[in-house]
């Protein structure tokens, strides 16, 4: 029998004093099952939701007029409204990352 002070502590120490899990880190794999499950619960959800939005409405843009179901309206105004975040995100990022590089060429 072993004393509890005998048995690792959880790997290595880093500079810090800190120590790391022995098998890597554990914080990908989880968070690629938390993804994996959010994505699945979206489908499920946007399944559900066009099932019960299949009434048509007309819908005006610019110079098209059209009947479409509701979900498809709703789901194309999401995905352009998501869309437009993504570029003006991306756009911001980009240019952080450029303001690092040439702070740290300064330095």
């Amino acid at each position: 029998m072993s004393k509890a002070s005998d048995e690792p502590t959880g790997g290595p120490e880093t500079s810090a004093g800190s120590t790391t899990p022995e098998h890597g880190p554990r914080g990908r794999p989880k968070a690629a099952w938390t993804g994996v499950t959010i994505g699945v619960l979206v489908a499920i959800l946007l399944i559900i939701f066009i099932a019960q939005n299949t009434r048509k409405v007309q819908v005006s843009f610019l110079w098209w007029d059209g009947n479409v179901s509701l979900a498809v309206a709703l789901l194309v105004a999401a995905v352009s409204g998501a869309a437009i975040v993504l570029l003006v995100g991306t756009i911001r990022v980009t240019q952080l990352r450029r303001a690092e590089r040439r702070q740290r060429r300064r330095s």
